[in-house]
C-alpha cells in the first residue's frame, strides 16, 4: 500500500500526507488537529511566537489530538541577526507605504525589536516535545538536534537543492523535504542565493531521492491525488501540501485570500520580496506590484517584515485583498473550499485512484 513508506513509519502517521506550516498567523490549532486527526501530520508556523506562546500552543494542540503533529521554526541566516532598523532606513521604505496606511487609519512602525529569539523559541519547543520539530531556512546546531533526539522528537528539515539536502543529511535529520521553486510563501534557501536555487519539485525530488537516504517528503505545486502519486513515482515517501490546506476553513487566512484560491486569479504567482524581505511566492495584487517598482528601497529580512506586518494584519481585518501577502503555490488554482478532514480524505481516495489506474496500464 503506498501509504506504508519510512515517511509515515518514522512519524507515526496512518497517511505520508503533511500540512505545510503556515505562517504568519495563518496556522492555527484547529486546522493542526484536524489534519493529523484525519491521519496526517498536522503542522503549526510558529516562526511569529514567543516562546511562551509556543509551549501554550502545543499545550493546545496535544489537547485536541493524541496523534503526532509538527512545530515549525525558521532558522537564522547568517549576517541577518540585528533585529533592530534605523529610522532612516524605515522612511526609505516606508514614503512607498503611507498612502496605505493613511487609507487604513494606521501609523508606519517604529524601530524596534523585529523578530523573536530563535534560542529562547528553541528551548520552549524541545521543552514541549512536540512529537515533531520542523524546520526552514537553514539548520539547528547540532546540540539543538541532539536533544531533540534525546527527548523524541523527530526531525524534518527543508532543502531546495541537492547539496541543502546533502548537509541536512550529514546532520542526522530523520526526514528531508523536498522543497520546490512551486511552493508558496517563503524560500528556505539557505547555502546559495535564490535565484540560483530555483528548482522545480519534479527536477528536485529524483535528484535528492538519489543523492541521499534519509526519506524524502515532496512539497511545491501538489494539490490533489495525482500530484501526490508523481511525487511517490520519483522517490518521495511523503508529501507536504501548504495551499490546499490554506484554502480550508480551518486555516486562520482572511476570508477574502482564502476566497481567492482555487479560482482564475490564482493561477498568477510570483516570487517577490516586497512583503517580508525574503523571496517568497504569492498571487499578485496592488501592495505587491507598487513596491516592486523600488526594489532599492526594499528593506532585507526581517526589517521589511517589520514594516509590513501591522499593514497586513490592518488590511485583513478590513478585508482588503490589495494589501495582504497573498501566499500561494504554482498548483493554487486547484485548491478546493473543503474542511481539512475532507480534504485529507479525498487525497488519499485520489491518490489510490490513480496509482491504480497506472496499475492497469502496466
Amino acid at each position: 500500500m503506498w501509504t506504508n513508506t519510512r515517511v509515515s513509519e518514522l512519524l507515526g502517521i496512518r497517511y505520508p500526507i503533511i500540512q505545510g506550516p503556515l505562517g504568519g498567523g495563518y496556522s492555527t490549532t484547529a486546522l493542526t488537529a484536524a489534519v493529523s486527526n484525519a491521519g496526517g501530520l498536522g503542522s503549526f508556523g510558529a516562526v511569529t511566537l514567543t516562546a511562551e506562546e509556543i509551549l501554550q500552543t502545543v499545550r493546545e494542540i496535544a489537547a485536541r489530538t493524541d496523534r503526532p503533529f509538527a512545530m515549525n521554526l525558521w532558522v537564522p541566516i547568517a549576517g541577518q541577526d540585528d533585529r533592530r532598523v534605523s529610522p532612516e532606513d524605515l522612511e526609505r521604505s516606508a514614503r512607498h507605504l503611507r498612502p496605505y496606511f493613511a487609507e487604513l487609519g494606521i501609523p508606519p512602525p517604529l524601530p524596534a525589536r523585529i523578530t523573536q529569539s530563535f534560542p529562547e523559541q528553541v528551548q520552549a519547543l524541545l521543552e514541549a516535545r512536540p512529537p515533531v520539530f520542523s524546520f526552514v531556512m537553514g539548520i539547528p546546531d547540532a546540540a539543538i538536534l541532539r536533544e531533540a533526539r534525546q527527548r523524541g522528537i523527530r526531525t524534518i528539515g527543508a532543502a531546495t537543492t541537492v547539496e541543502e539536502a546533502e548537509a541536512l543529511a550529514a546532520a542526522g535529520v530523520d526526514v528531508i523535504t523536498a522543497s520546490g521553486s512551486d511552493a508558496g510563501g517563503h524560500r528556505g534557501s539557505f547555502l546559495r542565493p535564490v535565484d540560483s536555487s530555483q528548482v522545480g519539485t519534479m527536477s528536485l525530488i529524483p535528484q535528492l531521492a538519489s543523492a541521499v537516504r534519509t526519506p524524502v517528503i515532496a512539497a511545491g505545486g501538489i494539490a490533489d491525488g495525482r500530484g501526490i502519486a508523481a511525487a511517490l513515482a520519483l522517490g518521495a515517501e511523503g508529501v507536504q501540501l501548504g495551499t490546499a490546506f490554506l484554502a480550508t476553513p480551518e486555516s486562520g487566512a482572511p476570508a477574502v485570500h482564502r476566497e481567492l484560491l482555487g479560482t482564475p486569479r490564482s493561477r498568477v504567482t510570483r516570487l517577490t520580496r516586497a512583503f517580508s524581505g525574503r523571496h517568497a511566492r504569492g498571487i499578485e495584487n496592488e501592495l505587491m506590484l507598487e513596491l516592486e517598482k523600488h526594489p532599492e528601497d526594499l528593506l532585507s529580512f526581517p526589517a521589511q517584515n517589520m514594516l509590513t506586518t501591522p499593514l497586513r494584519r490592518a488590511a485583513a481585518g478590513a478585508g482588503k485583498r490589495s494589501m495582504l501577502a497573498l501566499w500561494a503555490g504554482q498548483s493554487a488554482g486547484l485548491a478546493r473550499q473543503v474542511p481539512a478532514a475532507q480534504l485529507v480524505e479525498t487525497l488519499v481516495r485520489e491518490t489510490s485512484e490513480v496509482l491504480h489506474r497506472l496499475g492497469s496500464l502496466v
